[in-house]
């Protein structure tokens, strides 16, 4: 069994689990009770009320968010030529074709996200089963396959968020730091809600939003009432 700390179970009794709090509310409960001595992670889960076995139910997207992550993101890019120079001169930090791939295949995994033109798919997918499970593989429904590399590179710096929905019906997500402030935060939040909800299949029935909680690295979870955050984007 979980042991916390009393930082953490201090934190706890500010929160009353039975209720749904505002999103401004549960915001301000969050930073309020932020005692850690580092730059703590927001994050938000999000329960939806669909079933990823159905192909046509698969929640996914990516987002930039205003303010970013708050973090350095070390990006990649396989391309060639034009594009190639492209990529580096948007910022990437690590830019080259069979090269990189046979890096990859040795073990070399020093980045954070990767971005690929279309031609340089065919090489790329020989990297599936290392990149896949680490959810570092370009793929086209999140804008990482494209040849608008520049783009995607400022993007990724920027503080591009990816989400997926997992097995159970949930995406979990990064929204910014603790050091955010809540204006800014919600900020982020905001436009990863929005493409959440916008990004719901038409196969789905009933509630789509059905839990939301935010927490910190080292916090409890606060729940959101969802009817108030679906209200925000009508």
């Amino acid at each position: 069994m979980a042991r916390h700390g009393k930082r953490y179970l201090d934190a706890r009794k500010q929160i009353d689990p039975a209720k749904r709090y505002p999103l401004e509310e549960a915001l301000r409960i969050l930073l309020e009770d932020h005692h850690a001595k580092f730059d703590e992670t927001v994050e938000v889960a999000v329960r939806l009320g669909v079933d990823p076995k159905q192909a046509d139910q698969m929640v996914r997207g990516a987002v930039p968010l205003p303010h970013g992550l708050g973090r350095s993101v070390r990006v990649l890019v396989f391309a060639k030529g034009e594009k190639e120079r492209e990529a580096g001169e948007a910022g990437a930090d690590f830019v080259g074709s069979d090269d990189l791939v046979e890096q990859i295949q040795k073990g070399w995994l020093g980045f954070d996200k990767a971005i690929a033109t279309p031609d340089m798919m065919g090489a790329v997918g020989r990297l599936g089963k290392i990149l896949g499970p680490r959810g570092l593989m370009p793929n086209p429904k999140v804008g990482t396959v494209t040849f608008d590399v520049a783009k995607a590179v400022r993007e990724a710096k920027a503080g591009r968020v990816e989400f997926r929905v997992d097995k159970a019906g949930n995406v979990h997500a990064p929204v910014g730091k603790v050091s955010f402030g809540p204006e800014k935060l919600l900020e982020n939040l905001s436009a990863l809600m929005d493409v959440i909800i916008r990004s719901k299949p038409a196969s789905s029935k009933g509630t789509y939003l059905r839990n939301i909680a935010l927490s910190t690295t080292m916090g409890p979870g606060i729940k959101v009432d969802p009817v108030q955050v679906r209200g925000m984007f009508k």
